[in-house]
């Protein structure tokens, strides 16, 4: 196949509609699945749109997830975010091979299905805690996103790590900045190095009195094999705390209001609960909110759909275009609670497939049943057309959801 150059927009495209997929994804998707863009700051990539062709890369050693290599496609207009990310050692998801395998070894005892077993409990009653806080007020109104969805993956994450949960406030206010892309670059790099700064003064607190927490098992961890690196665990800490409460968060925001936006899918799911569990595959996949971080480059010259993607070019799969692909998701911009969606890529694919994708889909088990069934005359206080998108942000959500009941 001729390469093609997609000359018609920038990438990523800003989400328009939050049930709906951008129209330059079906254009790519049908025209050229696999195709060079520009992104935003100018530089460009491959943009893959079509599922086969994703799944496919995301499972080949051949394409590279280092985001130190010089080609290493990055989205932004922010240039100090290559040089930051060539100067910090890699977390988990910007490693290859054996060093991937080894730092994903030493942190999956921490969430095996045992271990979230015994976490649903504490769960639980974390999201009945504050949903008996929305109710207290008896003001029969709140935003969701303070209320419920932010601060319930903040606890849990916080429990799990072994962060002080009285420091939320801190974490929360600079990775909200990091994604966003109306945070200056001056901002944004301020945030990130504040959040290695308390990290790293947390891990020397854990280093002389461990806790019975994720951050105090891998100092111990780290000493018995002799490779205490501090700024490694900093990188590591970083990662755990920032994908476990911002994605998380979104996806409740989200999911509640595609659920009422969807009163039939809502009354389904309420009246059988063991549809739960399929309809938060549907949500993820619907909203896929994470678009970009199943960027690569290219090792070798490598041929997908038909166009030979030459070693060091910078790869990008759509996570929203895949998870759209009508080929495999028949009608996708129907919220089918009932398709069974689990070979989405809402949480990527093949060795850098999330760590933390099983205690994700608890978190919202939990609060979605939890929250429909104690409130069950919850609806939008305001139109949804009036919400505001994160359409400026990496991760998709919704700012404020004021609700009511």
């Amino acid at each position: 196949m001729t390469e093609m150059k997609f000359d018609e927009a920038v990438f990523p495209i800003a989400r328009r509609c939050p049930f709906a997929e951008p129209a330059e994804h079906a254009r790519a998707r049908e025209q050229a699945p696999v195709v060079k863009v520009t992104l935003q700051g100018g530089d460009e990539a491959w943009w893959v749109s079509r599922h086969a062709e994703g799944r496919a890369i995301l499972a080949d050693p051949r394409f590279s997830s280092d985001r130190r290599r010089g080609n290493y496609p990055i989205p932004t207009t922010d240039k100090t975010i290559r040089r930051r990310l060539q100067s910090e050692p890699p977390s988990m998801i910007g490693m290859d091979g054996a060093e991937h395998t080894a730092a994903r070894r030493a942190l999956i005892g921490e969430f095996t299905v045992k271990r979230l077993t015994a976490m649903r409990p504490r769960i639980q009653q974390i999201v009945d805690g504050f949903i008996d806080d929305m109710l207290a007020t008896g003001a029969r109104r709140a935003d969701l996103v303070q209320a419920l969805a932010l601060p319930v993956p903040s606890l849990v994450i916080c429990e799990l790590l072994g962060v002080p949960y009285e420091d939320h406030d801190f974490f929360q206010t600079r990775t909200a900045k990091i994604p966003s892309r109306s945070t200056s670059d001056e901002d944004r790099g301020r945030a990130v190095a504040e959040i290695r700064g308390y990290l790293r003064d947390l891990i020397g607190r854990r280093a002389v009195e461990p806790g019975d927490d994720l951050f105090s098992r891998q100092i111990a961890r780290a000493r018995e094999e002799g490779d205490l690196d501090v700024e490694s665990l900093v990188s590591m800490a970083f990662l755990l705390l920032a994908a476990g409460h911002e994605t998380t968060a979104n996806m409740i925001s989200l999911g509640v209001v595609g659920l009422l936006e969807h009163p039939g899918r809502l009354a389904a799911m309420k009246a059988d609960p063991s549809r739960t569990p399929a309809a938060v595959e549907e949500l993820l996949r619907y909203f896929s909110i994470v678009e970009t971080t199943t960027a690569r480059v290219a090792v070798e010259d490598v041929e997908v759909g038909g166009v030979t993607i030459a070693a060091d070019d910078g790869v990008i799969v759509s996570g929203l275009a895949v998870n759209w692909d009508p080929a495999v998701f028949a009608n996708p911009a129907d919220l089918d609670i009932g398709r069974g969606a689990r070979h989405h890529i809402a949480f990527g694919y093949g060795p850098h497939q999330c760590l933390g994708q099983n205690l994700a889909r608890l978190e919202l088990q939990i609060v979605l049943d939890t929250l429909f069934r104690r409130i069950p005359a919850l609806r939008l206080a305001t139109p949804v057309e009036d919400l505001r998108f994160k359409s400026d942000a990496a991760i998709y959500g919704v700012y404020e959801l004021p609700v009511a009941w």
